[in-house]
Parts: C-alpha cells; sequence; structure tokens
C-alpha cells in the first residue's frame, strides 16, 4: 500500500512536535457546536497545493446520486485551459458507477477547484462533487483578501454558520490521525453538529479532504448520509495520461434510442391496499419504450393529510402479473434487500425489463422505521400502477446488446465473505476462496493488470467492511468484484492466468 504525499509525512512530525509541548485536542460545545479551534498552527482552503499532475480516487457517495449508492471517481491535473476570459484546471476524470465507466473532462476554478465545466454525461457526477468534495469551498477559499471566505485557521473558533441547518457553525473540532486505503494520515476535522457531529478530515496543504461523513438535517428520526468519501489513492507528477487504456461503456440510453430528458408527466395518487399511506406518483415519458428506463417521481404522504410526507420509508419496486404476483423486484436488481427513503421524496430511473404491452408496477412499503433497523410493519402496503410500454424496434435487432453483462455469483459464497468479515475465517483461506473462484469462472474480474505484491496477503480493513455489506445484502456483487480489483491491482491478491 502506498502511503500518501511527502508532505502528509511532514504534517505528521510537526502534529508530534506540538503535542510534545503539551497542545491538546479542542474543547468544543457538545450541544450546539458553536465553538470551536484545534491548538494546531496553519490555515487551510479548498485547492489548497493543488498542480499539474496531481491524481486523486476517492470512493464517493452523495445523497442526490443514486441515493447514496457508492462510486469511484479518480482525476488526473492535466494543466490549465481557457474557458472564455477564465483560466481552469483541466481535470481528466473516470467515473465507475456500478457497471458503468463514464470517461470525460471537468474545468475546475482556481479559486475554487470545483467544477465549473463539463462534459454532458459528466452532469449529474459534476454536480455530487461540487456538493461533497468541494462543499468547504463554501467556507475556505484561496482569496487572501476576503477575511470572510478566504484561508481559514485551525485555531479559528468557527469558519463560518451554515445556515441551511438552522445557524449550526462550521467548527475545527480535533486533530487526529486516521488511515484511510490512501495511507496514514494526519488531519484537522472540522464540522458540525446537527443532532450528531458531522465530520469532515482535512489535510494541511492538500487540494481535498481525504474523508467525510455527514447527515442530512431532518427533524424527526434518523438522518440519512448526506455525503460520505474516502481517499483511495494519491499520485504526484503524472505526466502520462492514466486513462488512456480505460474503455467508456456506451450507454444503453444511446445503443437504444431511449430518452434522456424527460418532460410531461404522467401523474396520479393512490391509496395502498392497507390503506395506511398515499402514494402520490408522477412518470414519463407517458408511453415509455421498451428496453429504456421510467423516469418516477413518488411521494409516500400521509391518509390523512395531503401534505405531510412519510419519512423514513422502507419500500421496492416490483413488476408484478395480472394476478399481483411478483416478476421481479428493483431492489433484487441492485443488490439489495430492500431500499430506503428518508425524506418520503423519491427521484428514480427505473430500467424497463418488461416486453412492450401492458406492465404493472406495484409500489411496495416494507414498513417505516430507521434505515438499518428492522421496519415496523403496521403501515406496510402496496399499490399498483399500470402502464404501457411501447415496443422498440432496435431491441429486435442483435447486433445491438440490451443490458450489460452482470455478475453471476452464487449466494452460498456471501456466507463465507460475512465469516471473514467476523473474523470467523483468516485473510490466507478468503484470498484462497477468491483466488479458486476466479480460476474456475465462477467470479468473473474484468480486465485488470496485475499489480506486484511483496508476499503479504494483508488485506486493508475498508474491503472487509464491503465483504460485510455484500454478505448482508448492501451493496451488489459489482461493489464487491471492484474490491476484489483493488487487491489484484495491488499485489495483495495474484491471480494465475
Amino acid at each position: 500500500m502506498k502511503i500518501v504525499v511527502n508532505r502528509f509525512i511532514i504534517v505528521f512530525m510537526f502534529l508530534i512536535i506540538v503535542s510534545s509541548f503539551g497542545f491538546s485536542n479542542p474543547s468544543y460545545g457538545q450541544g450546539t457546536g458553536t465553538a470551536g479551534g484545534v491548538n494546531v498552527e496553519g490555515s487551510w482552503y479548498l485547492g489548497e497545493g493543488l498542480k499539474e499532475g496531481d491524481y486523486f480516487e476517492y470512493s464517493l457517495c452523495e445523497i442526490d446520486l443514486n441515493d447514496c449508492a457508492p462510486i469511484k471517481l479518480k482525476m488526473w491535473i492535466k494543466g490549465l485551459k481557457q474557458l472564455e476570459s477564465e483560466q481552469l484546471w483541466d481535470a481528466e476524470v473516470v467515473v465507475i458507477d456500478g457497471n458503468k465507466i463514464i470517461k470525460g473532462s471537468m474545468g475546475l476554478g482556481q479559486n475554487v477547484p470545483e467544477p465549473i465545466s463539463f462534459d454532458d454525461d459528466l452532469f449529474d457526477y459534476a454536480i455530487a462533487f461540487k456538493s461533497s468534495l468541494a462543499w468547504l469551498g463554501a467556507f475556505a477559499t484561496a482569496s487572501e483578501t476576503d477575511r470572510i471566505h478566504g484561508p481559514q485557521e485551525f485555531k479559528d473558533a468557527a469558519w463560518g454558520k451554515i445556515g441551511a441547518i438552522g445557524g449550526s457553525q462550521l467548527i475545527p473540532i480535533e486533530a487526529e490521525t486516521i488511515s484511510v486505503p490512501a495511507g496514514i494520515v494526519d488531519t484537522v476535522v472540522v464540522g458540525w453538529y446537527s443532532g450528531d457531529w458531522n465530520r469532515i478530515w482535512i489535510v494541511d496543504d492538500f487540494p481535498y479532504p481525504v474523508k467525510a461523513l455527514t447527515y442530512a438535517w431532518i427533524t424527526t428520526g434518523i438522518a440519512p448520509i448526506m455525503h460520505q468519501y474516502t481517499l483511495l489513492d494519491f499520485k504526484e507528477n503524472v505526466t502520462d495520461d492514466p486513462f488512456k487504456d480505460v474503455v467508456e461503456t456506451i450507454p444503453k440510453e444511446e445503443l437504444l434510442g431511449c430518452p434522456t430528458k424527460f418532460s410531461d408527466y404522467t401523474s396520479g395518487r393512490i391509496s395502498t391496499n392497507t390503506n395506511t399511506m398515499m402514494i402520490q406518483y408522477n412518470y414519463a415519458p407517458e408511453f415509455p419504450i421498451e428496453g429504456c428506463n421510467i423516469d418516477w417521481k413518488i411521494n409516500f404522504m400521509s391518509k390523512y393529510n395531503d401534505v405531510e410526507f412519510i419519512d423514513q420509508v422502507h419500500y421496492d419496486i416490483w413488476a408484478v402479473d395480472e394476478n399481483g404476483q411478483r416478476l421481479r423486484s428493483y431492489a433484487e436488481d441492485v443488490g439489495r434487500n430492500d431500499l430506503f427513503n428518508g425524506f418520503g421524496q423519491l427521484h428514480l430511473l427505473l430500467p424497463i425489463e418488461e416486453p412492450a404491452g401492458l406492465a404493472r408496477y406495484a409500489i411496495f412499503v416494507h414498513g417505516t422505521g430507521p434505515e438499518y433497523q428492522v421496519p415496523d410493519a403496521s403501515m406496510a402496503g402496496y399499490a399498483v400502477i399500470e402502464i404501457n410500454i411501447e415496443e422498440n424496434p432496435l431491441i429486435d435487432t442483435p447486433a445491438v446488446p440490451i443490458t450489460s453483462p452482470t455478475q453471476n455469483i452464487p449466494s452460498w459464497i456471501k456466507n463465507n465473505a460475512g465469516w471473514w468479515a467476523e473474523g470467523a475465517i483468516d485473510d490466507d483461506s478468503f484470498v484462497q476462496g477468491i483466488q479458486f473462484l476466479i480460476k474456475e469462472g465462477i467470479m468473473k474480474i474484468p480486465p485488470t493488470s496485475q499489480g506486484s505484491s511483496g508476499g503479504s496477503n494483508e488485506i486493508p480493513s475498508w474491503i472487509k467492511n464491503n465483504a460485510g455489506w455484500w454478505a448482508e445484502g448492501a451493496i451488489d456483487d459489482d461493489s464487491f468484484v471492484g474490491g476484489i480489483q483493488f487487491l489484484i491491482e495491488e499485489g495483495i491478491m495474484s491471480v494465475s492466468s
């Protein structure tokens, strides 16, 4: 495993020195989070130290992107480029989103290195980038003359007020040494209190935070994650394009002539069969096309109040036959037991796998309650919505693949992954089992360059977390396989040809 840049080590030695003089972690308001400050010299702003040749790799989720399903974001600072009168950082980007690979470029501002320009197919990811990795740019920028939004001192009591969550203060909380997949780093934690502490880990003279875990602001119940990310890798002085051999997947929408912009929604309101809540729905297009997507906007509403949303809903979308029998589950399609919505308002793209003709979709509610607890089934029920699917002539063309290949891993293998995550079997046993599955063709690994290894099979803890989540159905097969690819690329796991 590579250790992150030398300047991380310098910061680490500095923190050791200041700690020897008796500096301690800060005191801060446990109830409201109004007073902070860390006894560490220095300041930070978003983009500090950013330069040509920097390469970043993050695992990232953001609440408005696939309900915080994790993606992998890779970014290389190629140099500078001109956009009208402004010079921007020219960032080459690769996004791995499930079985999709999206390749393109972004223009990042120099004062605040957030996406200013970007390729069309990077739109959703650029927005997620801005509201997660670049979020602190609203409080700390390179503008030395800006006394409010310029570089922020670690010793400052507060960096600003977050109006969107009731006026909480963004404060430096403490100094902390943490381990991320990119290495061991010494950080200053900044954050705010909103029923729980939201934490963002930054490193002096490093452009972006190395880790974050923040929560959406809600008035009742357990808050869902707003954004979460971790630095997987960082390199300096990369001169050759690291993405030159990356092949972008062709979007299914392009292959099948599917619409990507939606308007003229069909609306309705229907009670669940148990009469426990109302389902308010909007979908587009009016006549969805076979093999394409339906754009759904669904609200879970109180049956007693037309404007009251029901939050913390465990749900699924089923395709059912004329007798109401389940044909497929969208949750299972994405590798989960059920889906969760914290706000009562849902927006998703549902892939159509049903043939042309009348299709029946059931909005199925398992119950309500916190995300990682068994839901209260007193609110369970379903509502069926009938939609006419139009025939797509391109589906009959043999040369056009309708669906992307997916992993087909036997369910019993998840038992092994769960035992390993719990410590019941050791790392070597797990590695040997995966090697066997790959060699026998049971587990399909996409083309992966084999890394070199010193002979150790020590596996990063985040891979073990992935295995546990996969065993529980919290992440899908492709996400788990992505972790296995990482082991191979790093030389931790060796697979013979």
